[in-house]
């Protein structure tokens, strides 16, 4: 019998979550620093000042992340003077932000609020930190014992933001039901894991049902319903499926050929300069289906990926058939795929390039 320990998220989702800052937060001391993304601590500055204002915490300072997830800007942030005098930090912004904020505080020993003001990946609840190199290429995951203490989701601003984010966190949402599902196929999974897959069911089907209306009523700047389930199975579902996933800190179960696609093509500098990290694992699911010949849900995931603008064909991401002489390789490369139910061939991945662009020369 093994002895473990499963740390899974606290949050808050509404219009009114910054008023449990003070109850929440207090117990941890009264020094903050706030660190994230310039325009989104521009988005929120005043609504905490507002909130703290209230209770017994000081914020000391707001203080720009760096711009990328970086060993290298942790280790900058480290020697800020806020940073020192701190007791607690609130992670403010998206995925590259938070997930440099929740580094930071794991080497600091600071306990860390998260504070996400779009919905583009489950960065505010997952006990990992997805690191970058300083050029924007992959680095690794960096994990944790447990994830934030809380997460504040305030739906007003995050229904404001760019609708691009949402869109592109239904991809990387969906991805985790078909990489976890396909990775553990076959296995007799302790605990933990079998209930980190059946959770990632979530990740899939309310997407299906509710998410070309919640991206219809995002670009209106609606907080509906229909968002709020998008932005529940963004933000709080993927997250704790991924601890329940990766709770011995491996990625086995976490990810799969999906992201293996996504992180290969990192190495082309446009992917990083004019695609969002679930649009591209987004196309990388079409691949996954392709190559373990699901055919229905490769339709479905098709259909849906066509009906929300979602790429569909290498076109869609700035590619073409000349780059998988490259690109191939690189994704059999991958860790991602190395925990399958079966080994995944460059001859398996090419084809499944090219199977889905005879697709969509069909289904145009």
């Amino acid at each position: 019998m093994e002895n473990y320990s499963i740390s899974l998220p606290s949050y808050s989702i509404g219009d009114r979550v910054y008023d449990k800052i003070g109850e929440i937060c207090s117990p941890f001391g009264k020094k903050v620093v706030c660190i994230g993304g310039k325009t989104a601590m521009s988005k929120v500055k005043e609504l905490i000042v507002e909130s703290v204002a209230a209770t017994e915490l000081e914020i000391l300072d707001f203080v720009w992340y760096g711009g990328e997830s970086s060993y290298e800007n942790v280790e900058k942030l480290k020697n800020n003077e806020a940073v020192k005098e701190a007791d607690m930090i609130f992670a403010i912004g998206g995925g590259k932000a938070l997930d440099t904020a929740k580094a930071l505080a794991y080497v600091t020993g600071l306990t860390v609020f998260t504070f996400p003001t779009i919905a583009s990946n489950c960065a505010g609840t997952t006990a990992v930190s997805i690191m970058y190199n300083s050029d924007g290429s992959f680095k690794e995951p960096f994990f944790f014992t447990a994830p934030a203490k809380h997460c504040f989701i305030y739906t007003p601003v995050i229904a404001q933001s760019p609708s691009k984010y949402i869109w592109a966190g239904m991809g990387d949402t969906y991805a985790k039901y078909f990489e976890a599902e396909m990775s553990s196929r076959g296995e007799d999974l302790v605990h933990y894991h079998a209930l980190g897959v059946t959770t990632s069911r979530l990740c899939l089907y309310p997407l299906l049902k509710y998410g070309k209306k919640a991206l219809d009523d995002f670009k209106q700047g609606k907080a509906t319903f229909e968002v709020e389930q998008a932005i529940l199975s963004v933000v709080v579902t993927t997250g704790i499926a991924s601890i329940l996933l990766t709770a011995e800190h491996i990625i086995d179960y976490n990810t799969g050929l999906a992201h293996a696609v996504f992180y290969s093509l990192t190495s082309y500098p446009h992917i990083e300069e004019r695609h969002l990290h679930g649009e591209v694992v987004a196309f990388g699911v079409l691949i996954l289906l392709l190559v373990d010949s699901n055919e229905e849900m490769f339709k479905t995931i098709f259909d849906f990926n066509k009906s929300i603008g979602l790429p569909i064909c290498l076109k869609d991401i700035e590619m073409n058939t000349a780059d998988l002489e490259k690109l191939v390789p690189l994704v059999c490369a991958m860790k991602d795929i190395e925990h399958n139910p079966y080994e995944i061939t460059q001859d398996m991945v090419k084809k499944a390039f090219y199977e889905l662009e005879k697709y969509n020369e069909i289904n145009r």
